[in-house]
């Protein structure tokens, strides 16, 4: 496997309608999702195409917590990463702890208040597939993008490459090894104060209006309406169960 510590490892789907959620997304990307058997992991269930891993989709566990993705670092070392944090102002909301024998797990706050989790392997490693119907992005949108900046930098030492939106405001690209491999923004003026800093999570596809309209036609409500950037061409929905999640088609670097 490739050099994954610092990096996007995973991401799942904590749903208030686990059946829902699977048959929806197994609908739009083709995933075989299969629920794990054994009690102990409380009905997760993980998806795959071609039988390689995808992504996981999980009962919720928090009553009343609403339908969301959440994006997992990798890292040799859950329970120190929890340290971390802590010392570069963002809070630790589950201590590492072991899943099985699948690896251990941690979640975090950053300093603007998006959750975030880390990934230590032992069995599962996590993305395996690639292309269409997998994961392609992930970008954070911050109240206080600085802040954010300077806690992933502290964290998991992520270098930062900025550019200018057409709104001239700034987009933040998360550099690993010199590797972009997430990003990051100013929560918009627009946005109402209820909404808290978030994590969201892109999925490749072939054809973003196609998919798109796909999403539609299974339930998906449109937040973002398919539209071109300077990487490619993208689209945000919010899934029947409420969670929000984009598809993408990027363009080679020139």
């Amino acid at each position: 496997m490739a050099e994954t510590n610092g990096r996007p490892v995973w991401v799942d789907l904590s749903s208030t309608d686990a059946p829902g959620s699977r048959a929806f997304y197994s609908q739009l990307f083709g995933w075989q999702v299969d629920v794990n058997p054994d009690p102990q992991y409380g009905g997760y269930a993980r998806a795959t195409i071609d039988g390689k891993d995808v992504a996981g989709i999980a009962p919720s566990q928090s009553p009343g917590a609403p339908t969301a993705w959440m994006v997992y670092i990798g890292t040799p070392d859950a329970a120190g990463l929890g340290e971390a944090v802590a010392a570069a102002g963002g809070t630790v909301i589950m201590p590492a702890f072991e899943v099985g024998d699948q690896g251990h797990m941690a979640v975090f706050q950053d300093p603007t208040g998006a959750f975030i989790s880390a990934w230590q392997p032992l069995t599962m490693g996590g993305f395996e597939a690639t292309g269409p119907g997998t994961f392609a992005w992930a970008e954070v949108t911050a109240r206080g993008i600085d802040r954010a900046n300077s806690f992933y930098e502290a964290v998991f030492g992520w270098g930062t490459r900025a550019s200018d939106m057409p709104d001239g405001t700034k987009y933040f690209e998360f550099l690993q090894a010199g590797d972009s491999i997430a990003g990051g923004m100013e929560m918009p003026s627009t946005v109402p104060a209820a909404v808290p800093s978030y994590w969201q999570v892109y999925f490749s596809v072939a054809d973003v209006d196609a998919s798109h309209a796909a999403a539609m036609a299974a339930g998906a409500r449109e937040a973002v309406a398919p539209r071109d950037f300077p990487g490619g061409r993208f689209s945000i929905a919010m899934d029947p169960q409420g969670a929000v999640f984009g598809l993408l088609k990027t363009r080679p670097r020139a």
